[in-house]
């Protein structure tokens, strides 16, 4: 057995992040889980769920295409999106998120339209929805008002986020997620839209009490900071204030490590960027002192793709990527080194009891 390739990872988030995150461990091990958010409402996926009454289908679509190992015409077909003249809302609707919605009628079940997907398209890990209920994402300003639904709660020039919620009670994380993180060696949170993708997933009632379960049983925690700011959810947040949101929602000393980009890219994406409302976040000693207070390790370097170039997003604004082999590479190193740590302790205890001394005599 190559142990180096047994290690389990969940990746937490939505379809772009996490996806990065699975993609750039690919390499390091064969045991990968990616639970992802179902809340979103707008764009493609709003359209679908309005219409079919389904929990959001966009990300578990794009997370299950980006990773499939099937021919490139079937997955282009599943990230294809309708034109046509006479569409109305469906014009520019992913073929992917309809076909999801069509398999959750013919089944009676998107639990089991999303067993089908994982099947036809076949990804190097398995991808799973964070719950299978139809709920949605709710958000209290400072100002006290309320916003409903993810693409309310993400909605530009309106004051601060003061916490996020969900609409409906009995929400229940999905079992099989639930088991895949209790029993997983390494999750990741991230990265991904603060509020309405990884918070999300972790205010889903049953995620919290998992990742503390794994915890109890040695996991590492890291969170995979973003690289700016977003629009209508974190406008002049800075790093400390992103990994205090994630440590309020998971709990003190439930998160191990924040992964921080320090790479900036060249002046005129940086510009580009500026002006769609996306600034670079950067760290400072004030800001690594403040995470550090949170009893989270960092570890900061460049993150992020070389690449400059502008992509062209259907209906969403771009941002500055994290490298999945630069993302792999460090949380693997991660892992490494807590497997070299915990091997080292246990050399010592097992010494400690081969000469009868015991450590706490020293």
């Amino acid at each position: 057995m190559d142990t180096a390739r047994d290690f389990k990872v969940v990746a937490i988030g939505g379809g772009v992040g996490a996806s990065q995150v699975m993609l750039g461990l690919r390499q390091y091990t064969r045991f990968q889980t990616g639970v992802i958010s179902v809340m979103d409402s707008g764009r493609s996926t709003g359209v679908v769920r309005g219409a079919f009454n389904v929990p959001a289908p966009g990300d578990i679509r794009n997370a299950i295409v980006t990773l499939s190992q099937a021919e490139p015409v079937l997955k282009d077909l599943f990230q294809h999106r309708m034109v046509g003249t006479r569409l109305d809302n469906f014009n520019g609707v992913a073929f992917g998120n309809l076909f999801l919605a069509a398999l959750t009628q013919m089944t009676g079940s998107f639990e089991r339209a999303v067993v089908e997907l994982n099947r036809l398209l076949n990804p190097f890990a398995e991808i799973l929805p964070v719950t299978l209920d139809n709920t949605h994402l709710c958000a209290e300003l400072v100002d006290g008002s309320i916003r409903y639904e993810e693409v309310s709660v993400r909605g530009i020039q309106k004051p601060a986020i003061r916490r996020v919620y969900l609409r409906d009670d009995g929400v229940q994380a999905y079992g099989p997620v639930t088991e895949a993180i209790k029993g997983a060696d390494l999750i990741t949170i991230g990265p991904g839209s603060l509020f309405t993708t990884v918070i999300a997933c972790l205010i889903v009632p049953g995620i919290r009490e998992a990742i503390e379960h794994a915890r109890d049983r040695g996991a590492t925690v890291v969170y995979v900071c973003n690289t700016t700011t977003q629009p209508g959810q974190t406008d002049g947040v800075t790093i400390s204030d992103h990994i205090a949101e994630i440590v309020g929602y998971l709990g003190p000393g439930n998160l191990d490590y924040s992964l921080i980009n320090t790479g900036v890219p060249a002046a005129h994406v940086i510009e580009r960027h500026r002006r769609d409302g996306l600034n670079l976040l950067t760290l400072s000693a004030e800001e690594l002192r403040k995470i550090n207070d949170f009893g989270v390790e960092v570890v900061a370097t460049n993150l992020i793709e070389d690449a400059s170039e502008s992509r062209s997003l259907w209906n969403k604004v771009d941002t500055v990527r994290h490298d999945p082999t630069r993302v792999g590479l460090e949380l693997a190193g991660l892992v490494a080194a807590v497997a070299a740590v915990r091997a080292s302790a246990a050399q010592v205890v097992r010494g400690a009891a081969e000469t009868g001394f015991s450590p706490s005599q020293a």
